[in-house]
Order: C-alpha cells, then sequence, then structure tokens
C-alpha cells in the first residue's frame, strides 16, 4: 500500500470515529408541507402566510409549501417523500396511508365537531324536489378522490338505490353527465351558475358563496358522518421535528393564537388524532374499490 492510499484510509477512519462520537445529527432545518386546493387555489398560497410564520416561529425552522394541483396529487408527493406533512381530506389521507408509510396526527375541529357531511345542492328554483329527479340531469363533484366531495355524495345516491355496481358513470347512466371542479367553492358556484343541476359537496361550501347568494341553492339530502378533515405526517420525518410541529399545531388552540387559524381551512381548532378515527373511512374505501385488503 502507497503513502497516500495509507493516508487516504487513516483519514477516512478518522472521519468515521468524529461522526460516531458526534451522536446523531441535528434536527432538520427545513419542514415540506403540501396544502390541498379546497378554496381558491389563488387565495390560498397567499392566505396562509400568517399562519405559515408562526409556525416556523414555534418549530424553529423554515417552512416550504406548496399547493397541490388536487388531491392525487398531495397523496403522490407524500408517497414520493417530497412532502413531509400534508392537510388532507379523509379519503386521500386513507388512500396515501394505503400507498405510502404516513401516519394521521391531527383532526380538525369545525363549529364544536370532529366530523361533518356531504349534502347534494340544487338551485330553489330548478323544480328538482329529490334525489330522483337528477336522473339524466348533470351533477358537479369536488375531485375523483375527494371524501365529502364524491366518495360520500355517491354513497348518497348508492343508498337511494339509484346507482349501483360502483363509482363509474358511463354516459347514459342516472346522471347525464359527471363533472370534477377541482375545488369545493368551484363545485358550489357551478351549480349556483347554473352551469350543472347539482352539486356533490360539503355542507360547509355553502359558505363560499356571498351572503346574499346562499338562499339560491337548497340541500337534498345528507351524508353518512364523515371524520374531520385531519393533518398527515411521513413515518421517517424526524421525531423531535414531528412533536414540535405537533405542539406548534396545538398552541393554535390557544385564545391569544386562535387568530391564525383562519388562515387555515378556517378550522377551530385541532385534536390529536389516531387511525381509529377513519375506519369508517376505510371501510367505505374498500367498499367502492378505492383501496384494497
Amino acid at each position: 500500500m502507497t503513502m497516500t492510499r495509507r493516508v487516504f484510509y487513516a483519514l477516512i477512519s478518522f472521519l468515521i470515529v468524529m461522526v460516531a462520537l458526534a451522536g446523531p445529527a441535528p434536527a432538520a432545518k427545513l419542514l415540506r408541507m403540501a396544502l390541498v386546493p379546497i378554496a381558491n387555489p389563488e387565495k390560498l398560497i397567499d392566505g396562509v402566510k400568517p399562519a405559515m410564520r408562526f409556525l416556523e416561529k414555534q418549530i424553529g425552522c423554515k417552512i416550504r409549501y406548496f399547493i397541490t394541483l388536487n388531491y392525487s396529487a398531495a397523496v403522490e408527493a407524500m408517497s414520493s417523500g417530497r412532502a413531509d406533512i400534508s392537510f388532507l381530506p379523509p379519503l386521500p389521507y386513507v388512500l396515501a396511508r394505503s400507498q405510502a408509510r404516513v401516519e394521521v396526527i391531527l383532526g380538525e375541529i369545525y363549529r364544536g365537531k370532529s366530523y361533518y357531511q356531504s349534502k347534494i345542492y340544487v338551485r330553489r328554483d330548478s323544480g328538482i324536489k329529490n334525489l330522483s329527479d337528477l336522473k339524466g340531469k348533470t351533477i358537479a363533484y369536488v375531485d375523483p378522490i375527494s371524501s365529502s366531495g364524491f366518495l360520500y355524495p355517491h354513497d348518497i345516491f348508492e343508498r337511494a338505490k339509484l346507482l349501483k355496481g360502483g363509482i363509474q358513470y358511463p354516459e347514459g347512466g342516472f346522471f347525464r353527465r359527471v363533472y370534477f371542479a377541482g375545488g369545493d367553492e368551484q363545485a358550489i358556484r357551478s351549480v349556483f351558475g347554473k352551469f350543472v343541476d347539482a352539486a356533490g359537496v360539503s355542507e360547509f361550501s355553502i359558505n363560499l358563496l356571498k351572503q346574499d347568494e346562499r338562499a339560491a341553492l337548497v340541500p337534498l339530502a345528507s351524508s353518512a358522518r364523515i371524520p374531520s378533515h385531519n393533518v398527515v405526517a411521513r413515518k421517517g420525518l424526524d421525531p423531535k421535528l414531528k412533536r414540535r410541529f405537533i405542539d406548534a399545531m396545538m398552541k393554535l388552540n390557544e385564545p391569544e393564537n386562535r387568530k391564525y387559524l383562519k388562515y387555515l381551512y378556517g378550522t377551530e381548532g385541532y385534536l390529536r388524532v389516531d387511525h381509529a378515527a377513519y375506519r369508517a373511512v376505510e371501510d367505505m374505501a374498500l367498499k367502492y374499490g378505492f383501496i384494497r385488503k
């Protein structure tokens, strides 16, 4: 062995010893966060800034956040490791859990509840009085993997025995046409604007319309209870960083910090949850073929 190689191997050995003595690597200085476009994406990207600044200060690291094109993109970001944290509706969480190593860590509280429902909305002046009147009509949903904006509204029609045989809507089926609007606001506005005859959306979507517009719509039916939207983390996330993030999010529940909640999808607060809270969603996803055992 030449002197150069001896020096090289000695240096490598020294570095290995120094790394071992140094202990664990320092906590990550960046938290990557995927946000789903429940509201208008242009409003969301700027609207969340005050909340993100608060969280950065509490956690002690920079947050790099981005708005995904749709729910599928958020699931893909978690699956590929491009996002550490994501705010997800229940069905996208169940899909992410089946495809990637993610865990649910927080659930939303809205209007004092940790659950909500889907509703089928139509215009009050449409002459549509019940679900069966929608045969041959058009409907807008939010996203193909939305809980309140597709899965649970679909279940409303299944339970009414108006649809059967899975989640596909072939031409000539019950509906004349089905649209996916990309967001709750877009879907509810499409029925308000008479682009479609009905919309299957979260019960809270009506609040995305102006006060004087809401009276133009009426709900025809409500879904089963849906557990609230949640916050998920990839399982490889540094435990200390995850704990700091959870602690920071829980601080949003304190009276002096509640002003920041309006920037995070308008929720009233957060609570710690685990997968048990979302088993009903998982069961429905299995029923309609979104996931397999």
